[in-house]
Parts: C-alpha cells; structure tokens; sequence
C-alpha cells in the first residue's frame, strides 16, 4: 500500500514541476524573464554590442553570458563590459576584472578601483598594488589609515619619499584626507 501511496504522490509532484518548468519557458510564472540583444555587426568576431541578463531557458542558460565590444550581461566579456561578473579591458561590476576595472572585488593590470582593488594602481576600501591607497593598503608605496610597504603614509608613519611621490601623482589630497580623518576621530575621543 505504501508504495501505490508514494507513486501517487511522485507523479502528482512530477505534474506540479512539469506544470511550473512549461510556466518558466512562456514566461509566465517567474518574476523575470531574460533579455537577449546582440549587433548584427561587429569587430573582430565580436558584435558591436551584446546584453544577456537573466534567464534564457531555451538556451539552457540561468545567467545571461554576454560576448561583445561593448558587453552588457549577468557575464559580461568585452572591450567593455559591465555585469555582475565583468571582464574586459575596461571592467565595472561586482567583479571586475581587466586592464581598468571598477567593482565590489576589482582586478586590474594598471588599475582596479572598488570595495576591494588589486591592480598596478589599486583604490579601494582594502587596496593591494604596485600603488595603493584606501582604508587598509598595501603596496611599494600605500597610503591609508593602515598601510604596508616599501613607502607608506598611515597614522603613524609619514615616509618623505611616499609623500612627495603621492603629491607628484595628485594623491595626497587623499592621503591628507586619510590623516585628517584620523585625527579628527582621535579628538573626539578624547573630549
């Protein structure tokens, strides 16, 4: 008896899913549907543009997997590219990834920028570079509330080289800045 009970119930819940996956592939029944544009032209094998976001399950695709010279996707790879996972010469998503990147956890070859940057010049809440400037930064020559290398300026050290290169490169507005919040915030807990 109850393995009729148990078929019974299976096949109901066989139906039920086959009702809902016939729903996901009109449309209906999910809160969004994918979107897929592409150039008809291009450079290079590459259309001009491309946007993939979303779901496209005709394509058995559950990200968008965007491939142009301007990407626009859930996955973008381009010359530009801008998505959740962007990669591409210039980068701007949550990751990003290129020559020059912007993003929540950026990489980048001359520079990254975001909540956390690695790059030849990283700026960034956390900064790993070459170059780095951001809250903790480590680098040849890192400015921040807390840094580490070669040439630093935080709150306890001021390397003259580290500072005259940051003010070479128009830094130390920034570095300055750093240290002015510092000191502002050890005032106000002494009074």
């Amino acid at each position: 008896m109850e393995s009729r009970e148990q078929r019974e119930q299976l096949e109901k819940r066989v139906a039920e899913l086959e009702l809902q996956v016939a729903g996901l592939k009109r449309g209906s029944g999910f809160p969004f549907r994918g979107i897929r544009r592409q150039a008809s032209w291009g450079f290079g094998g590459l259309p001009f543009y491309d946007i993939a976001v979303g779901p496209d399950l005709a394509r058995g695709e559950i990200h968008g997997r965007a491939r142009g010279v301007f990407a626009f996707g859930d996955m973008a790879t381009g010359v530009f590219a801008m998505g959740g996972f962007a990669r591409g010469v210039v980068a701007l998503g949550g990751l990003a990834a290129g020559i020059l990147s912007f993003g929540g956890l950026s990489i980048g070859v001359l520079a990254a920028v975001g909540g956390l940057a690695v790059g030849g010049l990283a700026l960034g809440g956390g900064a790993l570079g070459g170059v780095a400037v951001g809250g903790g930064a480590a680098g040849y020559y890192a400015c921040g509330a807390a840094a580490a290398g070669m040439h630093i300026v935080d709150a306890g050290h001021r390397d003259p080289e580290a500072e005259d290169f940051f003010r070479r490169a128009g830094l130390m507005g920034v570095c300055q800045g750093t240290e002015e919040r510092r000191r502002r915030s050890r005032l106000g807990a002494t009074q």
